[in-house]
């Protein structure tokens, strides 16, 4: 999230609020607002981040609660891999306590720390775009790499998912990509071409 607010415009995000512990680990959440117009509309997106660690799960369940989409953020060092397993499993628990599905939410996979990976890691992510439906990115987040491509990537799955739910395309004349080229003109320096860079495994 600190990666992509470096990325937007000044004048159109708004703080950046995080409560960290003293091993600067977040504590309970990062959230960042952006406030922005499409076609006749005034867009507000509240983006949040929350740890994966045990003693923040009520933390997470509430977050999950008022979530439109999640981006997974998955760790790539093969030590961690059980790990996100792990949290990956807490997250489809808290969705079902708050009586909703993995399936039901749009959703991608972030491989962060991509250049602590290794071969074993590639692999893990071809499978996981083989097997699964949602679409996978790789990203160095400390250096800004892939981030915006999965942000951009989970808003145009987030908006077709709204779209079917208040025809947002039949009611105000917008569709996806007018939605998302007014997102882009947000962001400094944005990737050339469309958000989906990830690979969809469906």
């Amino acid at each position: 999230l600190r990666a992509l607010y470096q990325r937007i415009q000044p004048q159109l995000r708004g703080h950046l609020m995080t409560l960290d512990t003293a091993d600067d680990r977040t504590l309970f959440f990062d959230t960042l607002p952006l406030v922005f117009t499409a076609g006749n509309l005034k867009v507000k997106l509240k983006l949040f981040t929350v740890p994966g660690q045990v003693m923040h799960n009520s933390t997470r369940r509430i977050v999950l609660q008022g979530a439109d989409a999640i981006a997974f953020i998955a760790d790539s060092q093969p030590s961690k891999r059980q790990e996100n397993y792990k949290y990956w499993l807490n997250m489809v628990e808290n969705l079902k306590a708050n009586g909703l599905t993995i399936e039901s939410m749009p959703n991608v996979v972030q491989w962060n720390k991509k250049d602590l990976g290794d071969a074993s890691t590639d692999e893990a992510i071809e499978k996981m775009r083989k097997e699964n439906k949602q679409p996978v990115y790789e990203a160095v987040a400390v250096r800004g790499e892939g981030v915006v491509e999965t942000f951009l990537g989970l808003v145009e799955m987030t908006f077709d998912h709204v779209d079917k739910v208040y025809q947002l395309s039949q009611k105000v004349g917008l569709d996806r990509q007018a939605f998302v080229d007014e997102l882009r003109r947000c962001l400094v320096d944005p990737p050339s071409g469309g958000g989906k860079t990830g690979t969809d495994g469906a």
